[in-house]
């Protein structure tokens, strides 16, 4: 078994030092030597017996070929019942230096396995391994053509009739959906679809990624002018390219636009503007899907293999049914159709929502002299953008993470490596300071009637996120505004009934209206399969998004990982990409592996798929 020192608090002089950093390292090495050894004999109860009763196995499909975490020596042992003898993992070596604070070590590693090589990070402690993280990275015999692989470019030597780079390219663009058919359609063009067509780009897999607006980045384009990501560059770059040192930290609208078009044409992906997908159906027979699109007004159908939705992280737009709607003289919209504050000069407008969307829309409408009041239904997680920068990002995506040696790749594996059933408790203490740094903003938010909250148990934004994908907003100044009465607030109400030149309020309070924006989220992704495929199938798959955490917006039971997210849904070679630039990002490379392993005809026996609770 592993061997583990507590050692004693008085020993600091150098030569202990070594000597607790090599005993780190040597438990290390043993406790993977045993897991091994293990494995290899197929001595699965010896294999669960090194893990705590309260530990946690995620695996990103190297075992499973799945997106899934398995908990406790009951958990271990079921996984490797059903995954060991066709995963054949070997080759366990420490890939970094062992790293060990207050009785936890922090291990990286390699491995093998019959088809694949991956990497992962164990948290490993005197009682046994705490959490281990395994992650497939390449498929063996399949591997990406980068570095020493990378390609030519071109063949030197004489040959008649070649093609040059440009005419190769153009070639595969006027066949592709035509002549020949895409293994892997996806549906959605944003920074989820192009990041998935870059990975499928280097994998060598016949792919069209398709999107309804003209050009690579109008998604960002075309939202209000005012628009910037909230999270920092560092949290934000694209597979194989990230952004340039001197990139802003928080890049506004139509900047990273701008770079998806770039992105797109530099990584070569098979991308489809001006094309809406009309109708889909799987057919049974021929292993295949059957989609019709429309591309520059004429009818295609394509025949892919694989159909993946790469929607953003919701589905449509909620627009709540108000009695009067259909009386009102001004103008209503949802906040995904806000046009920016230009139209509104001289308007009264009335925003009903309070989180990310509606907090901007207010602050820019209050910037250009607009007269904004925001209408608050139920309370709303502010985190300042500073404190969450330094408190909840800082450690892995900022400029100080980098130079520490954590880069984005690093960072994703870590961030990975911490159960969902868990990430809660490691949240709740940051989430505490903030109340504690930020106490004065808070105090003036409440005063000035907003209603705050930090999550049903306190963890704030990103369970928040996690969980129902709603609730909060990312504080880059609009709380003050807020807080200080410059954007008018109602709180604790709701719109009861429009009228043609002002809204009534529940509390029977009526405010003067103009414009009228619906800053009020959206719903399950999958109500777009019921539309573009059919309502069985979008029953068959259920809901997306969310942990089954039975906290508010977020129903039980327990499922352990993101409903439907970059995994085998319960339709036949469907799969449902999406999440932030992060999660785009990082997932995107065990989604493409998954569709690489099926392109090639290997054996992807998937274990645990997920049941569904839940239909929308």
């Amino acid at each position: 078994m592993s061997r583990f020192t507590q050692g004693k608090a008085e020993e600091t002089d150098m030569t202990d030092i070594m000597d607790a950093e090599t005993q780190t390292t040597l438990d290390a090495h043993d406790w993977f030597a045993d897991f091994e050894k293990a494995l290899t004999s197929g001595d699965i109860d010896a294999a669960a017996a090194l893990f705590r009763e309260d530990s946690y196995w995620r695996d990103l499909v190297a075992f499973t070929w799945n997106i899934t975490t398995v908990e406790g020596p009951a958990g271990v042992r079921d996984l490797l019942q059903h995954t060991l003898a066709a995963t054949q993992p070997s080759n366990f070596v420490l890939s970094a230096e062992p790293t060990e604070a207050d009785g936890v070590t922090d291990a990286w590693f390699t491995f093998d396995t019959a088809v694949g090589r991956g990497s992962g990070l164990a948290r490993l402690t005197p009682d046994g391994a705490w959490t281990l993280l395994t992650s497939l990275d390449e498929l063996k015999g399949f591997e990406e053509n980068s570095g020493a692989d990378r390609p030519h470019g071109v063949e030197h030597g004489a040959e008649r009739d070649r093609l040059s780079w440009k005419e190769q390219r153009e070639l595969e663009n006027a066949e592709m959906g035509v002549t020949t058919q895409p293994y892997v359609l996806v549906i959605g063009g944003g920074q989820g679809g192009i990041g998935l067509g870059a990975r499928l780009k280097q994998l060598s897999i016949p792919h069209i990624v398709i999107d309804k607006h003209p050009r690579p980045g109008d998604q960002w384009r075309n939202r209000y002018k005012s628009l910037c990501l909230h999270d920092p560059v560092w949290y934000d770059h694209l597979p194989y390219m990230k952004f340039p040192d001197h990139w802003p930290i928080f890049t506004p609208k139509d900047k990273l636009g701008d770079w998806l078009e770039m992105y797109t044409k530099v990584m070569e992906i098979n991308y489809w503007g001006s094309t809406t997908a009309k109708k889909a159906q799987f057919n049974e027979a021929n292993g295949e899907w059957e989609v019709v699109v429309v591309r520059d007004g004429k009818e295609v159908t394509l025949r892919p293999k694989q159909l993946v939705f790469a929607l953003g992280v919701s589905g449509y737009a909620n627009v709540p049914k108000i009695a009067g709607a259909e009386t009102f003289l001004g103008d209503q919209h949802h906040s995904s159709k806000h046009p920016g504050p230009d139209a509104c000069q001289g308007k009264k407008v009335v925003v009903l929502g309070s989180n990310n969307s509606a907090h901007d829309i207010c602050a820019a409408l209050w910037e250009n002299d607009v007269d904004v009041t925001m209408v608050q239904r139920s309370s709303t997680h502010i985190a300042p953008s500073d404190s969450l920068m330094e408190l909840a990002l800082g450690g892995l995506y900022s400029e100080q993470a980098v130079k520490s040696g954590i880069d984005h790749h690093k960072a994703d594996l870590i961030f990975a490596s911490v159960p969902y059933k868990i990430m809660h408790s490691f949240h709740i203490p940051v989430y505490d300071e903030m109340k504690k740094r930020d106490a004065d903003l808070y105090g003036r938010l409440e005063k000035a009637g907003f209603m705050l909250d930090f999550g049903d148990d306190g963890s704030g934004l990103f369970m928040k996120y996690l969980r129902r994908g709603s609730g909060y907003y990312i504080d880059v100044g609009a709380s003050e505004l807020v807080a200080n009465g410059s954007i008018k607030l109602k709180s604790g109400v709701n719109i009861e009934r429009i009228n043609p030149t002002s809204v009534t309020l529940t509390d029977g309070t009526e405010l003067p209206a103009d414009v009228l924006v619906y800053a009020t989220g959206y719903g399950s992704m999958n109500h777009w399969l019921a539309d573009l495929v059919s309502p069985e199938v979008a029953d068959r798959v259920g809901k997306v998004w969310g942990l089954g955490s039975a906290t508010t917006k977020d129903p039980g039971p327990w499922e352990g990982e993101l409903r439907n997210m970059w995994k085998p849904t319960n339709q036949k070679q469907l799969w449902i990409h999406g999440g932030n630039l992060h999660q785009s990002r990082h997932y995107s490379q065990f989604l493409s592996l998954q569709l690489k392993a099926r392109y090639e005809g290997l054996s992807t026996p998937v274990y645990e798929q997920a049941a569904v609770h839940h239909l929308r």
